[in-house]
């Protein structure tokens, strides 16, 4: 059983719309030989200095994220990917019986979870190369030499966040407003969060 770590305590104690669920989170996580972190301003457990899990909460659910997730077996197929997210993926929960519920089920996952960090497994990141440039981000590409070549010279993880934003929406129309839209950020060599 691992020690509460008085930093968590003090975040957790704050917390006013998910204290019931973050608490059944953490009670379960501290029966598992993890050392318990604040990174991020959340709850986060770790395996020999790796990150395991992480505890953290939204505007409409709290989530438990397994960090190497990709690599998990899932056969309930409860994982979801946050966002542009490789490797991570979370379990997400809108009241506390749903914890309650899947108890049997989160254990594992993290006993998997802490089996992947000992075993040293890594997640296969796909390269720039492996996502589909959107047409409509193709189009302005090669029609303006100035933007292929601002886009070309961003770090890949900032090519991939565009590429990822840019491809989301449905409609065409969509696409093409966010193309639009982050054309100067492009052209000013800064990544879609900077």
């Amino acid at each position: 059983m691992s020690s509460k770590n008085p930093k968590v305590e003090v975040i957790l104690q704050k917390e006013t719309r998910w204290h019931d669920e973050f608490q059944a989170l953490r009670t379960m996580i501290l029966s598992f030989p993890l050392k318990e972190e604040l990174k991020w301003g959340q709850a986060c457990y770790t395996l020999e200095g790796k990150n395991v899990v992480l505890i953290h909460g939204f505007k409409e659910y709290c989530a438990l994220l397994f960090f190497k997730g990709a690599l998990l077996k899932d056969p309930r197929q409860i994982l979801a990917t946050p966002g542009a997210h490789q490797s991570a993926r979370q379990i997400r929960f809108t009241r506390v019986q749903e914890i309650t519920r899947l108890r049997p089920v989160l254990r594992a996952y993290i006993q998997e979870s802490m089996e992947i960090e000992k075993s040293g497994r890594k997640v296969e990141k796909r390269t720039t190369a492996d996502f589909k440039i959107p047409d409509e981000f193709q189009q302005k590409l090669d029609a303006m030499p100035a933007l292929s070549k601002a886009f070309h010279a961003l770090t890949p993880g900032r090519q991939r966040g565009y590429l990822f934003h840019f491809s989301q929406p449905k409609l065409s129309k969509t696409r093409e407003a966010r193309v639009e839209k982050n054309i100067p950020l492009i052209l000013s060599g800064k990544g879609l969060n900077d």
